[in-house]
């Protein structure tokens, strides 16, 4: 028990600051416009500077890396191609299952999950946690992308997922990062000094920007939060336990647990975004977000402590 409040110790100030975004998102004068501006700033400037930082100060391992890409990237996939069993057996509409591809796909890993690892690890865990990102962001946009087109109305645009790929700002920073850990190239301290500067700023903006956005969801029946209540403890409990038993045998769990635990995030703000632009299920989709997120207060710090 003290190890499971330590644990919740540890991350409860980050959730503090997603319940001040909510109780804020009460306020008449906050709308939509704020959660605009404040995610663009994280997409556009926040993260890529905390990238940039992390994996600037990158001693890199191609043993450790390439590993890390190909476990989590097998996951991922995986828990995609279940999508098409469980819909077949739960006999969901089309929508809900290409709602699906983007919800199993994208944990909130950057937004939470990164503030999550600092806050348990230390800094020492920025340049793991962003590359863990950065494989996420590049299956979400490439296959989860190409099979919510696929099983759509809309013809799918290669061309169109490739630009949005390459053009993303995060994953634009960390090959950026890359080129300069791996060339191991020094840069001026007023460099890094200024991105210290956005990259500490990121964690309240994200959180609160969550907090806000969590606020701003209509409660509904009680009905449609049983289907959201069964899937977040799948993806909160049951996926990670399942990729943890899968590592076992391959991976030391000193390894591995950074990547379990973001395996174990609540869904994320951009997979919500991706299913309002696609006009998929997003009642469903919003109602993901704010209960596993909740429900992650509790689920994370159980993660922290059974990975110890």
């Amino acid at each position: 028990m003290n190890s499971f409040f330590t644990a919740f110790q540890s991350i409860g100030p980050l959730f503090l600051v997603i319940f001040v975004g909510m109780v804020v998102s009460r306020n008449k004068s906050v709308n939509h416009q704020w959660l605009e501006i404040l995610n663009n700033y994280a997409l556009w400037i926040g993260f890529p500077a905390l990238i940039l930082v992390a994996l600037s100060r990158l001693q890199w391992n191609m043993s450790l890396y390439g590993s890390l890409i190909g476990w989590n990237s097998a996951r991922i996939v995986v828990s995609m191609l279940m999508v098409f069993p469980v819909s077949a057996l739960l006999k969901l509409q089309n929508s809900t299952r290409r709602t699906l591809f983007l919800a199993v796909s994208y944990g909130n890993v950057a937004y939470l999950g990164i503030p999550v690892l600092r806050s348990a690890f230390g800094d020492q865990i920025l340049p793991e946690a962003t590359m863990i990102s950065s494989v996420y962001i590049f299956w979400m946009f490439t296959l989860g992308i190409f099979l919510v087109e696929y099983f759509g109305d809309h013809k799918v645009h290669v061309k169109e997922l490739l630009v949005r790929l390459v053009t993303n700002p995060l994953l634009i920073a960390v090959f950026i990062g890359l080129f300069i850990a791996i060339n191991q190239i020094q840069l001026p301290k007023i460099v890094t000094t200024g991105l210290d500067i956005f990259a500490n700023s990121v964690t309240a903006v994200v959180l609160f920007s969550l907090g806000l956005f969590m606020g701003k969801q209509p409660v509904g029946k009680l009905r449609d939060w049983l289907p959201v209540l069964a899937f977040s403890l799948v993806i909160l409990f049951v996926l990670p336990f399942l990729f943890m038993l899968v590592l076992k045998p391959f991976t030391d769990q000193s390894v591995s647990k950074a990547w379990i635990l973001e395996a174990a995030m609540p869904m994320g703000l951009t997979a919500y975004a991706l299913c309002l632009k696609y006009k998929l299920n997003t009642g469903f989709a919003s109602r993901a977000v704010v209960a596993s997120t909740l429900l992650a207060l509790l689920s994370l710090p159980f993660w922290l402590v059974f990975l110890k």
